[in-house]
């Protein structure tokens, strides 16, 4: 067995640490449900169904997450702010694959390294709020939490928190995984036809020929690999993804927290890479209790509040063997802040040699109001702050190994700028998110091809 070979795992069994111990420490970010026999009903029903990835996907993805930290692979996780049960349905799921694939083909292409695909699908359902209720017209309600807690109506009944959601949640989770699962094995991710990914805009897109010129020299990569093997080279006719969500309703990410055959310690089954968002990543708190105990690889959020010694006392708790694959820390500044906040950071995890990997959320830190009444984000600031994190990283001896996207493979016009140089005039044409802005498939192909240009100019700076 080869060094490369030998399993993942970290040297020391968590003490101490059980599935619910999380319920001794301070929960924040979760519902009141007014019948506690009814949510314990539903996470013992939750218990027994079965699970919706397996053990050894989980350990595939932590391998591979290492990779990534060493330089050999790049992540990237995308998808929506938060899934609604309206939008299980095959189009808008096979959509949102067809543009994943298209980034992670002109990833491929421009940086020369295999792709991780992490989508934000089956599964994010919940999404932390800034306050617990809301008030319209002199009535004060519970604020919509995501469609595994209760519904965005403003309602008695919709708002009214309801455990019975987490089992239509996890049904609709299995229904996303089980349609992709069968979209791969079919060779619906087939390089020898990237054209099955084509989303309808590439004719008349302003990047249109960029990324035709790109699809057509995989192909004749493609082409020149099978010439020399003399034969199909059938390896690429499907591709590895992966899902993550925000592990936010700890009830449901509790029930589905198992132990499996011939593997030691305690998996999420639920999700491949679950993360703790930066409202409820406090060190004493609950989320950071249960997530220290699980062997998925995990994320956490780090906004621009987080301090050198917090950032490593959160290290130690989640990671304290330095387990290659573990963790990733997703940074997500503001444009206008990153450039102050972030070097620290960088510094402080590089002096102590904590492993893990920085993945950058640009879209989170770059939230603002509109004249006309919509939550947006500027195509600009995004943009801003991906090169930005890239260059800080360089100027730290750092590695920046994947960017976090709220992105759609709809024509939904929810972000300012891009290509077309959308407006607040054209966000009333297709703004179709219930919580936050999401690029749509066009501006997330900018969002790649800027990737590899940055990547691409940095290259040829360090060799010059």
């Amino acid at each position: 067995m080869t060094a490369n070979d030998r399993p993942v795992q970290p040297v020391n069994v968590p003490e101490n640490w059980a599935p619910d111990s999380w319920r001794s420490r301070k929960a924040t970010q979760q519902p009141v449900y007014p019948d506690a026999d009814a949510l314990a009903q539903v996470q013992g029903e939750l218990s027994r169904l079965p699970p919706l990835v397996t053990s050894w996907e989980i350990l595939a993805l932590k391998k591979q997450i290492a990779d990534a930290q060493d330089g050999k692979r790049f992540v990237l996780q995308g998808g929506d702010c938060a899934e609604s049960f309206s939008d299980c349905e095959s189009g808008l799921i096979s959509n949102r694959l067809k543009v994943l694939l298209q980034m992670s083909l002109v990833l491929v292409h421009g940086l020369r390294l295999p792709v991780v695909r992490i989508g934000r699908f089956a599964g994010q359902y919940a999404k932390p709020r800034s306050a617990d209720s809301e008030s319209k017209d002199g009535v004060t309600l519970p604020s919509y939490r995501g469609d595994f807690i209760n519904q965005p109506e403003f309602t008695q009944d919709a708002r009214t928190p309801d455990p019975r959601r987490m089992v239509k949640g996890h049904a609709r989770s299995a229904m996303t995984m089980n349609f992709v699962r069968a979209l791969v094995d079919g060779g619906f991710a087939d390089l020898h036809h990237p054209e099955y990914w084509d989303l309808g805009w590439v004719g008349h897109s302003p990047l249109s020929d960029e990324y035709h010129r790109m699809v057509a020299a995989v192909g004749d990569a493609v082409k020149f690999m099978e010439t020399i093997a003399g034969e199909s080279l059938h390896n690429l006719n499907r591709a590895d993804f992966y899902t993550s969500h925000e592990a936010l309703l700890l009830p449901y990410e509790e029930a589905l927290t198992r132990q499996v055959p011939r593997q030691w310690g305690w998996f999420n089954l639920g999700t491949h890479f679950p993360w703790i968002g930066m409202r409820t990543a406090d060190i004493n708190d609950a989320h950071v209790e249960y997530f220290r105990g699980l062997r998925n690889p995990i994320a956490v959020k780090v906004g621009p509040s987080a301090t050198p010694e917090q950032l490593l006392q959160l290290i130690d708790t989640l990671n304290p063997d330095n387990e290659p694959g573990r963790l990733s820390l997703i940074q997500r500044m503001g444009a206008a802040k990153v450039a102050d906040k972030l070097p620290a950071l960088l510094a402080a995890v590089q002096r102590e040699g904590r492993r893990v990997l920085w993945i950058c959320d640009p879209m989170h830190g770059n939230t603002e109001g509109t004249s006309n009444g919509y939550k947006t984000r500027r195509f600009d600031n995004i943009r801003s702050e991906l090169e930005q994190s890239f260059d800080l990283h360089a100027a730290a001896g750092s590695r920046l190994g994947g960017v976090h996207l709220e992105l759609t493979g709809e024509n939904v016009t929810e972000c300012l700028g891009g290509a077309r140089e959308l407006t607040e005039v054209d966000l009333e044409r297709a703004y179709l998110s219930t919580v936050d802005p999401r690029l749509n498939y066009e501006q997330s192909l900018e969002i790649a091809m800027l990737i590899v240009r940055k990547r691409s100019a940095q290259q040829a700076s360090l060799a010059g």
